[in-house]
């Protein structure tokens, strides 16, 4: 028997949502395939994903990884994953366990190629020894609020810190002295000397180095100054023999920067490249907000299916392939844009309608007795595991006296176009029989409790050998047979699609979607999910795409929602109340 209406109707939709589309153009191999036309670095391709270890990665993250780890491979080239873990106070192992473990989820290998921009302090303090030397830096005595207020203003030139022109031999050995820990926090910094009048601010004499007794995740108390990202970026390409470093476009201000840097110091000078970072509806990418959102519990942790980050996304469901269609997908651009959530939902509904097992759930169950079943008899009907991979073969499902059905698959009084059960109709039971409903028994209250129907022996395995037809086709679990299970069914976290859009007056958090999550408990589910896995992904059939959650213990599962099927219905009754299509 082929899939579900509801299956064809996906597949339908999925066919027309992909009809064959240019490939998005990608500038950054356009650049990269012109050096090496030209035998610029060698005709090399060293590219690097530069992660700071103070939170965990998200959804655009994996653009860049991708972005990188992709035009390697592409190009026959190498990567490298390097931590740019220069500030300790906000920096902490179980991030950079974390990252390690999302990059290698995502596919990317960086080989032997792990480093860390704190493997280079020592290079890095000498290089900035080499810069005061040449006259090119110098310490500040000035606050952190006297820098911003001596810097000026996008229209105002900056001024000179009274300290700009201390001798050498001064800064040398207060910049010695800052080192050995002779001094408070905050009390000095070390700034380049560049130009205090430059239109780009960030050239205004930025600072290299800054105090902070803090202890470092990996070089302990060694040092007490700190290098600023600025400062150890474009270094640590240099060190690693880097050819394009590819960034965010909220970096090409600091390009010139970078640049100066190197051409100071004389060293090897890669090429940086600025491409627009991903923004999603729905959701934040900030770290910060994403950070306030664990911290101040709006959601479990870092790993909460509602959040963009990878951890949670794979805790949801989504697959790596579908995370890199994605990206690939969307492109690489110079344009600021926001992609609609939708598309993120549509790869992974592509690529689990390939893979993933179909089974039979019943999140909201319905008792059916079918009145003129035997008593103690048990069937064992055939279930085709995936309609889109016959090699994954089928599987045996209990039929029994007793069923369950979902709730809303029965209308006592149905309006028009609701085709599913109701009393006096017949419907197709997936796999099984045509069966009829003959009665509904209700409680005290008046709520429906069960169904009485009967059934049509001749219709096994779904067909009426007299060719007669019926509307719908619904999913069961046999009562006798059927495990529990916890569902949790997740709805985008922000109830608008700009949640950093945020009215006067309101936080971000304010905009927080609170039916986010829905926690379905005594869910019934066919006996073959028992001994379903830890991130085993699964099409519950007519309900969407589920991935069993780590919180599942022997004897209790627990499934998340991925991602739903099409609503046929829903759409309909969407349509009848005025909502359009």
């Amino acid at each position: 028997m082929p899939g579900s209406e509801t299956e064809l109707d996906e597949r339908a939709r999925a066919e027309a949502e992909t009809e064959e589309a240019p490939a998005p153009t990608n500038f950054i191999h356009e650049m990269i395939e012109e050096d090496i036309r030209t035998g610029r670095f060698g005709g090399r391709v060293h590219t690097r994903f530069p992660p700071e270890p103070n939170g965990y990665l998200h959804i655009g993250h994996a653009k860049s990884v991708w972005l990188n780890y992709g035009t390697a491979v592409k190009y026959g080239g190498k990567f490298n994953l390097r931590f740019d873990d220069t500030n300790p106070t906000k920096e902490e192992q179980e991030y950079i366990d974390a990252i390690i473990e999302d990059v290698r989820w995502l596919g990317a290998d960086w080989e032997d190629r792990l480093f860390y921009a704190s493997d280079y302090f020592d290079q890095l303090y000498e290089w900035a020894v080499e810069l005061i030397k040449k006259g090119l830096a110098y310490v500040d005595d000035l606050s952190a609020e006297e820098i911003r207020e001596y810097r000026g203003t996008l229209t105002e030139p900056g001024r000179n810190s009274p300290y700009r022109d201390r001798s050498v031999e001064e800064n040398l050995d207060l910049f010695e002295r800052m080192k050995n820990g002779e001094f408070p926090d905050g009390s000095r910094v070390l700034r380049a000397k560049i130009d205090m009048a430059s239109p780009n601010l960030n050239l205004r004499d930025p600072v290299m180095y800054r105090i902070l007794h803090a202890e470092h995740p990996r070089t302990g108390n060694k040092w007490c100054i700190y290098p600023m990202y600025d400062w150890a970026h474009g270094q640590s390409d240099s060190i690693e023999g880097i050819t394009h470093s590819i960034c965010t476009l909220e970096f090409e201000d600091h390009r010139p920067l970078y640049d100066w840097f190197l051409d100071a110091l004389g060293i090897y000078h890669p090429q940086q490249i600025e491409f627009a970072r991903l923004n999603l509806t729905y959701t934040v990418m900030s770290k910060r907000r994403l950070l306030r959102l664990v911290n101040e519990g709006y959601v479990r942790g870092w790993d909460d299916p509602r959040m963009p980050t990878i951890s949670g996304l794979r805790r949801r469901g989504y697959t790596p392939e579908a995370i890199r269609e994605f990206t690939e997908r969307i492109g690489v651009s110079k344009a600021n844009s926001v992609v609609d959530i939708s598309l993120l939902e549509h790869c992974v509904r592509q690529d689990l309608n390939k893979r993933a097992e179909r089974r039979m759930a019943v999140l909201n169950p319905l008792r059916v007795v079918i009145e003129n079943y035997p008593d103690d008899l048990v069937e064992e009907m055939e279930a085709i595991n995936n309609p889109e991979d016959l090699s994954a073969g089928t599987r045996k499902v209990p039929f029994s006296k007793v069923l369950y059905i979902e709730r809303d698959d029965f209308m006592e009084d149905p309006p028009k176009k609701f085709y599913r059960l109701a009393p006096g109709r017949e419907v197709r039971l997936r796999y099984a029989y045509f069966v009829t409903c003959t009665g509904v028994i209700k409680d005290e209250q008046g709520q429906i409790v069960e169904l009485r129907c009967t059934y049509d022996p001749a219709t096994r395995g779904g067909d009426a050998p007299d060719g007669r037809k019926v509307k719908a086709t619904l999913h069961w679990v046999s009562a006798a047979h059927a495990i529990d299970a916890e569902v949790r069914l997740y709805d985008h976290l922000f109830t608008v699609p700009d949640p950093s859009d945020v009215p006067p007056g309101k936080d971000f958090t304010d905009l927080i979607n609170p039916n986010s999550l829905q926690v379905l408990t005594g869910c019934k589910l066919e006996p073959s999910l028992a001994n379903a896995q830890v991130g085993e992904r699964f099409q519950f059939e007519r309900q969407g795409y589920f991935c069993v959650d780590p919180d599942s213990t022997p004897g209790h599962l627990v499934f998340n929602r991925t991602v739903t099927l099409k609503d046929t219905w829903a759409k309909i009754q969407q349509k009848e109340l005025g909502g359009g299509e």
